[in-house]
């Protein structure tokens, strides 16, 4: 028996199912992705989505099965760190592969509006949210898909214009100085 309100449970549900979306997505998208990067970035973000999709689950039965809120899922953390600097890394090691095709770049599209979701969601979610521990975790996941539509914006950029995704990250002034 679940001590959990409904709304919680309704929540994680919905939340297993986007995250389920999107490990399918990036299962495909960099199945089919004909450059390195978008096929790495691809691969990171289902590698993210199956740690969001193991979390939510064991909080999930935990709460069905009568527990409260607890801070288990924190032990569920990404092994690649910051995703800005792990794109930097990226995009140094394959400077000399900036082309995409079309497709390429719409499932970058596609990924950046479905992060956008998962934001609006989770933030709509965290303002109704009363529990502490539930509010962390919300929170978390704010920041998550926040990180992850960021870095979809920077593979677009970098695939699409990538002088100006360099100017933007390597600090460069056009100044002279």
């Amino acid at each position: 028996m679940s001590n959990a309100p409904e709304s919680t449970l309704k929540t994680l549900d919905k939340a297993l199912e986007m995250e389920k979306q999107g490990k399918e997505f990036y299962v495909k998208a960099a199945a089919a992705c004909q450059n390195e990067i978008g096929r790495e970035v691809f691969r990171t973000l289902r590698q993210d989505e199956d740690i969001h999709i193991a979390r939510i689950m064991d909080i999930y039965k935990n709460l069905t099965k009568g527990g409260t809120w607890n801070s288990d899922w924190k032990t569920k953390d990404f092994s690649h760190g910051d995703l800005a600097a792990f794109f930097l890394e990226l995009a140094h090691k394959h400077r000399a592969e900036t082309a995409a095709d079309a497709g390429d770049v719409k499932a970058l599209e596609i990924g950046i509006d479905f992060e956008l979701g998962s934001v609006a969601f989770y933030e709509k979610r965290l303002a109704e949210a009363e529990d502490t521990l539930e509010r962390e975790f919300i929170g978390r996941m704010v920041v998550e898909e926040k990180s992850h539509h960021k870095i979809l914006q920077d593979a677009r950029l970098y695939l699409t214009d990538p002088t100006s995704w360099f100017q933007e990250h390597e600090h460069g002034g056009l100044d002279g100085a």
